[in-house]
């Protein structure tokens, strides 16, 4: 499994990689390797995964969320473990010993961060290639690299320390996923992009925003009238567009 291991050695012995050395760090886990060749090991954990399955995911449950399915889950398993007895203690219930060993379990620190970061640069139209999808980033981040941290369920991408965008992950391939904001500071210097620009297409600009567009798209190189212009310049800091 090239997300843990570098090396394999002789046995159970494995090389991990950093990012899963660090995850197992965080949680306090002392990863342990099946042995090669030993394919009851991975029946037992099918097995185990078979058993959960069965017992909170049938039938299948639909979520909006992870927190959603996350605190649904949560409750399933409290209310389990309090009506059944512990496997070794059939004179308590699964929950009960829970309680009574609380107070000797190391405090929660909070969930890992898993992110998987690769550079990557900003094409000249503001995206960024990942996974086989482009991502658009603040217009200013051009010429430069950026960091691609990917989550789950979102996408984010650093320059400098900050983040010049971010994007619920898309799957698939080929798709282009566009913030029209991150596109100020072109339109800043090239307002004509505003009639053709792939990134315009859908965008839905405020109602005085769009009369002052549909007035000047009447006049022969309206983007560029002087009531354009001022429009133009008002742009990098305006918040017309955020409204």
């Amino acid at each position: 499994m090239k997300t843990a291991v570098d090396t394999i050695f002789v046995g159970r012995d494995r090389a991990y990689n950093r990012r899963f050395q660090q995850m197992c760090g965080h949680s306090l886990v002392d990863p342990v390797a099946c042995t090669p060749a030993s394919g009851w090991e991975k029946g037992q954990v099918e097995n185990q995964v078979g058993v959960v399955r069965r017992r909170f995911f049938v039938p299948r449950p639909k979520f909006k969320s992870y927190a959603e399915l996350n605190a649904w889950l949560e409750d399933r398993c409290v209310t389990w473990a309090k009506s059944n007895p512990h496997p070794e203690l059939r004179d308590r219930t699964t929950w009960e010993v829970f309680q009574a060993e609380r107070p000797s379990l190391v405090p929660y620190v909070g969930p890992f961060d898993g992110v998987h970061a690769v550079p990557a640069s900003v094409s000249k139209t503001c995206l960024v290639r990942f996974d086989k999808n482009r991502y658009t980033v603040d217009g200013r981040a051009f010429g430069r690299p950026v960091e691609i941290r990917a989550y789950a369920e979102r996408v984010e991408f650093w320059q400098d320390g900050k983040i010049v965008g971010q994007h619920a992950r898309a799957f698939g391939r080929d798709k282009a996923i566009y913030d029209s904001l991150h596109y100020i500071p072109v339109l800043a210097r090239k307002p004509g992009a505003l009639r053709n620009g792939a990134p315009f297409k859908d965008w839905e600009l405020p109602p005085a925003i769009r009369c002052v567009q549909r007035k000047l798209g009447k006049l022969p190189n309206g983007d560029r009238h002087p009531l354009g212009t001022s429009l133009r310049d008002a742009l990098p800091g305006s918040e017309w567009f955020r409204s």
